[in-house]
């Protein structure tokens, strides 16, 4: 079943995230690569593609798990969580309908 997973960040997160982006990214090109990844990307803080010194609010990750509890491990182990990046992580049963 599809998952999202939304990362709220804490207030001047971006030192952070530079630093834990690395290893964030490798757990996300795992999902990609064993095709369990729909999408994921950040929130800029402003409306801009690249947000410069403004920086991220947050995360947005859809991808398939075998149960919430996978999905909530898989978020909990995220090395934006160890890092201090996120504030908070809601993890949701996601059912998609578009596009078909």
């Amino acid at each position: 079943m599809l998952y999202t997973l939304i990362g709220e960040d804490v207030p001047d997160s971006l030192e952070r995230r530079k630093g834990a982006r690395p290893a964030h990214l490798a757990r996300l090109q795992t999902l990609q690569d064993e095709g369990r990844l729909l999408l994921a990307g950040p929130f800029p803080a402003v409306d801009a593609n690249d947000p410069g010194t403004a920086g991220f609010s947050g995360s947005l990750i859809v991808a398939e798990f075998a149960c919430l509890a996978d999905a909530q491990a898989w978020a909990d182990a995220d090395p934006y969580v160890a890092a201090g990046v996120y504030a908070k992580v809601s993890v949701k049963p996601f059912k998609r309908v578009f596009p078909a």
